[in-house]
C-alpha cells in the first residue's frame, strides 16, 4: 500500500487536468451514499463534526466486473483550530482495490480536498461563468482560498484576483501567497464594494450569517459557494437565490446538507424545481448552463465523494508511476 503525502499530491495533480478528471467522472458517474455526519461535542469549545464519505466504481453502468475501486475519506472539521494555528479540515483518503478489497493507497486527505473541491468549482464555473471572466473575489483566506483561485484562473481568462477575509492580514498572506506563484492578487478591504465589481464571487467560509449579499451582484457574475457544509452554514442571502439561476454539485446532498439551499427551499424562497441542474447534468450536456452574458448563476458545492474518489484514483496512478512500481490500473 502506497503511503502518499501532501506534496507528492501536489507533484501528482494539475488544475486543468483534474477538472477534466471530474468532468469525464461526473459523466461517467459511481456509487456515492449520502456522506455521514457526526457531531463530535467537546467540554470546551465548538463541537466538531465528523464526515464519512464513501465512494466505488459503478460496475453496472461500466458494463463490466473488472478493475474498479473503492474509496473513503475520513474528514474532521474543527473550527477552533484556527486559534492554535492548525487548519480547521483535517482527513485521510483510502484507496482499495474494488475487486479483492485490498488496500491501495493512504492518502493525505486534507490535500486532497483542497484540490478536488477547487477543481469541482472550476467544472461548474466551465458552464456557468462569462467566458470573459476576468475579476475574482475570494471571500476567506483559508487553505482552501489560493486552490480556488488558481483553479478558476485554469479556466476562465483571470486578470485581478481579490482575497477578502474578516482579518485582513490573513487575506495579504494568501494574496502574498499567490503574487509569488506570478497572479496579480492583492487583498481586498471592503467587501460589499468588492461584491459589486466581480465577474466571479467564490466564497470558502463557514459563516452562518450570509456574506454574498444578492442586491450588490453585477448582472452577469458568476457565484460560487463552498464553504457552507451543513444546514445551518449559509454563504448568501436570499437575494442571492432569488437573482440567480441556481445550480448545484448533487442534488441529494445540497438539499440535504447545504445551508444555502436547505434554508431557501424551507421558506419557499427557492423551488426543488428551480434548481436548475447539477454536475452529472451538466456535464452530460442534459441541462445547459449560461444562457447569456447578463444572468447571475449560484452553484453551490457541499462535495460529493465521487470527486475525491477520481481525484484518489489520479494520484495513486500517478504515484505508481513516479515510484516505478504496479499497482492502480496495471
Amino acid at each position: 500500500m502506497l503511503t502518499i503525502s501532501a506534496a507528492e499530491v501536489d507533484r501528482a495533480l494539475t488544475f486543468p487536468g483534474l477538472v477534466e478528471t471530474l468532468r469525464a467522472a461526473f459523466r461517467d458517474g459511481a456509487v456515492q451514499p449520502v456522506r455521514h455526519h457526526h457531531t463530535v461535542e467537546r467540554p470546551d469549545g465548538a463541537a466538531s463534526t465528523l464526515l464519512l464519505m464513501p465512494a466505488w466504481t459503478d460496475f453496472n453502468a461500466a458494463g463490466t466486473s473488472a478493475g474498479g475501486h473503492i474509496g473513503v475519506k475520513i474528514v474532521t472539521v474543527s473550527p477552533d483550530n484556527n486559534a492554535v494555528g492548525k487548519p480547521a479540515v483535517m482527513g485521510l483518503y483510502l484507496l482499495l482495490d474494488g475487486t479483492t478489497g485490498e488496500p491501495q493507497a493512504l492518502i493525505d486527505g486534507q490535500r486532497l480536498t483542497q484540490w478536488r473541491t477547487a477543481c469541482a468549482s472550476a467544472l461548474a464555473a466551465s458552464y456557468l461563468a462569462r467566458e470573459d471572466a476576468s475579476r475574482l473575489l475570494v471571500v476567506g483566506a483559508g487553505a482552501l482560498s489560493p486552490f480556488l483561485a488558481k483553479a478558476h484562473s485554469a479556466v476562465r481568462p483571470i486578470k485581478n484576483i481579490r482575497i477578502w477575509n474578516r482579518t485582513p492580514a490573513n487575506a495579504e498572506k494568501v494574496a502574498a501567497k499567490l503574487r509569488a506563484e506570478g497572479f496579480a492578487a492583492e487583498a481586498a478591504g471592503d467587501l460589499d464594494a468588492e461584491l459589486g465589481q466581480a465577474d466571479i464571487v467564490s466564497s470558502a467560509t463557514i459563516t452562518t450569517m450570509p456574506l454574498i449579499k444578492g442586491a450588490l451582484l453585477k448582472p452577469g457574475t458568476h457565484v460560487d459557494l463552498v464553504g457552507g457544509f451543513t444546514p445551518a452554514m449559509r454563504e448568501s442571502d436570499d437575494d442571492a437565490i432569488v437573482r440567480a439561476r441556481v445550480y448545484v454539485d448533487t442534488r441529494a446532498g445540497a438539499t440535504k446538507e447545504a445551508g444555502d439551499i436547505v434554508q431557501p427551499l424551507a421558506s419557499g424562497v427557492l423551488k426543488p424545481e428551480a434548481i436548475v441542474a447539477d454536475l452529472y447534468e451538466l456535464t452530460r450536456g442534459q441541462k445547459k448552463g449560461r444562457q447569456n452574458d447578463d444572468e447571475i448563476t449560484l452553484f453551490k458545492s457541499v462535495g460529493a465523494a465521487l470527486e475525491d474518489l477520481a481525484a484518489g484514483i489520479a494520484v495513486c496512478r500517478a504515484n505508481v508511476g513516479q515510484r516505478g512500481s504496479r499497482g492502480v490500473g496495471e
